[in-house]
C-alpha cells in the first residue's frame, strides 16, 4: 500500500481528521481528538504507526520483521509498521483496530457527535 491509498482509507471512516501537529513529514490521522495512525510521508519504505491491542501486538511482532514497538510512543500499545511486504488486509486490519480502539477511548459525547455527523 502506498501513502495515498492509507490516507484515503482513513478519511472514509467517521470523525476522522488529518493534521502535521509535529513537523511537515509526518502525517498525523485522528479520531476526534486522539490520533489513532502516524505516517511519515518522506520515507522509503512507507512506515505508519498504529494503536494495537497488546496481545496482538507481541504476536505480530514475532510473526513479522516489519513490525516493531513505535518509536517515541507506548510500545505496549504502539506499534511501527514498514508497510513493504505486508498484505493490504493485515495493513487494513490493524488500520481498523487502531481506529477502533482509539474511538472506543472517546467520551461519550465525542463519540455521539462523530456517529451523529
Amino acid at each position: 500500500m502506498d501513502a495515498n491509498e492509507i490516507l484515503d482509507y482513513c478519511l472514509a471512516k467517521k470523525g476522522v481528521t488529518e493534521s502535521f501537529p509535529f513537523d511537515n513529514e509526518t502525517l498525523v490521522m485522528k479520531v476526534g481528538t486522539k490520533m489513532f495512525l502516524l505516517m511519515a510521508l518522506e520515507k522509503q519504505p512507507l512506515g505508519i504507526n498504529v494503536k494495537t491491542d497488546p496481545e496482538w501486538s507481541a504476536e505480530l511482532r514475532e510473526q513479522y520483521p516489519q513490525i516493531t514497538g513505535a518509536f517515541h510512543m507506548n510500545k505496549t500499545h504502539w506499534n511501527s509498521v514498514m508497510t513493504d511486504g505486508l498484505k493490504r488486509d493485515l495493513i487494513l486490519k490493524m488500520i481498523d483496530q487502531s481506529y477502533d480502539l482509539v474511538f472506543k477511548s472517546l467520551t461519550k459525547k465525542a463519540k455521539e457527535e462523530i456517529l451523529n455527523t
